[in-house]
């Protein structure tokens, strides 16, 4: 293991976060501005972090640890790495030259690092001594017990965890309980701070996932008309999420691997890569969109295996408004394999092992019907209650504004069309796409879901992707 080369990307910075306010918090200070004398060098990343106190917070990690990197901080979070351990090795990681190398650590880094690295070194030599003593045999015996050891506190972490998230998910259960009990009017007339207090309930539960869906319930009331029937539909939504949280025992693998994503207990990339099973294709990549929330910037990657015409998403972080580090050129072609993520309908995917670089690909993937493309949102939608969409392409449609019904996606074959998301209604490239099309068939990529289709890519009839 090479100390030194670990942690150069957001990804690998963000994985160490404990949940997910910590890695919005540590995205946060992935810049310059707050950060002063600071430092990598013998095995370490150092600095002074600003805070609201006059004294800066002393951060220093030690990344010479051969069970993984140290963190000390004089913040009084009790959260390990803290937001400015995560927010310095992510301004280190997007920005080498903020973090100045080759350095010495200053005295308090180094007073920490010393007493850390002797302790450890006391210990390794207590374990060596105990090995020559006992022989080959005590010592393989020793190696085991301190690795099962290892993996009963990472049993006993994840158990503390999930018992926080199921009496998160009981908690939430009550909330939608006492909503029905006084009626959905309750809802418009609480306003929207019900509903952040129970979201911050639910981060504080370790269940981000259950937090997100929360927050998206609060807008309901003020979406429009009809927003009762929506507010039920939303909240049957959650309670069923809920109890399959409750009720992980009860489920299917595959079923129960989805709920675990949904709630946000997220999959180890690394471990999955290593044991995961990979799938080789000739990978078209489709679309690349990012959003930015101001504090962490998340890529979206959609592809298509013409071999095995299956979808897939590959996602990827950047701190602090920085791209982040994985980029493939829309319209060209990937021989590659990938490995998707657990769930009861697999669309996420890491990318593992590259074959060759990116090529010219031989045109867009075989489309559908405005029909079909519904049917495979259903039949997605079946094994995951809580999809929003599911990708689709679509031949052979035709955009086309309306003043009354928004824009539509017409069936050139038949009388049927698909509505746009209106969320998608003050785009330009819904104009652009208008104008690629001239009022003739195009091919278009998008998600179809429940709000109706969001296009993300289009093929002119000369296959280029726009």
């Amino acid at each position: 293991m090479n100390p030194q080369g670990e942690f150069r990307t957001a990804e690998q910075v963000l994985a160490l976060a404990p949940d997910a306010p910590s890695r919005k918090a540590g995205s946060k200070l992935a810049t310059p501005g707050p950060w002063s004398d600071t430092g990598d060098g013998e095995g370490a990343v150092w600095g002074l972090c600003a805070g609201s106190g006059s004294t800066p917070y002393r951060t220093v990690v030690d990344l010479s640890g051969a069970s993984g990197p140290a963190f000390n901080c004089s913040c009084p979070s009790r959260k390990f790495p803290c937001k400015h351990a995560l927010g310095l090795l992510l301004l280190r990681a997007s920005d080498e030259a903020a973090v100045r190398a080759g350095g010495e650590p200053p005295e308090w880094a180094r007073s920490w690092l010393s007493g850390r690295r002797l302790r450890a070194e006391r210990a390794a030599k207590a374990e060596a001594g105990a090995a020559t003593v006992g022989g080959g045999a005590e010592a393989e015996a020793a190696g085991a017990a301190g690795a099962e050891a290892g993996r009963a506190a990472a049993r006993r972490r994840a158990e503390q965890r999930a018992r926080r998230m199921a009496d998160g998910a009981r908690e939430l259960e009550h909330r939608l309980t006492d909503l029905l009990r006084a009626g959905l009017a309750s809802a418009d007339r609480g306003g929207y701070g019900q509903w952040e207090e129970t979201a911050a309930r639910m981060v504080d539960a370790q269940a981000p996932g259950l937090a997100a869906r929360v927050r998206e319930l609060a807008a309901v009331p003020a979406s429009g008309d009809g927003w009762p029937s929506r507010m039920l539909a939303e909240c049957a939504l959650l309670h069923t999420l809920a109890q399959g949280f409750l009720h992980l025992d009860g489920l299917p693998e595959p079923l129960a691997a989805t709920v675990r994503s949904r709630v946000g207990l997220t999959t180890d990339t690394a471990e999955l890569l290593a044991t995961g099973q990979p799938v080789r294709d000739d990978w078209l990549i489709l679309a690349q969109r990012d959003a930015d929330d101001g504090r962490l910037t998340t890529r979206r990657v959609w592809l298509h295996g013409r071999n095995t015409d299956r979808m897939a998403l590959l996602l990827s972080y950047g701190a602090a408004g920085r791209a982040p580090e994985l980029s493939l050129p829309v319209g060209l072609s990937l021989d590659a394999d990938l490995v998707y993520y657990p769930a009861a309908r697999p669309l996420r995917a890491a990318l593992a092992t590259r074959h060759a670089p990116p090529r010219a690909a031989a045109g867009p993937p075989p489309g559908t019907d405005v029909a079909t493309a519904l049917a495979r949102y259903g039949d997605a939608l079946r094994d995951d209650p809580w999809l929003d969409a599911w990708p689709v392409v679509l031949d052979d449609v035709i955009p086309a504004p309306d003043a009354e019904l928004g824009w539509q996606l017409a069936d050139a074959r038949t009388e049927s069309a698909l509505p746009v998301d209106p969320r998608c209604a003050d785009r330009t490239g819904l104009w652009q796409l208008a104008a690629v099309s001239g009022g003739e068939p195009v091919t278009v990529f998008g998600d179809c879901g429940h709000a109706g289709f969001t296009p993300l890519t289009t093929w002119a009839p000369e296959a280029v992707p726009l």
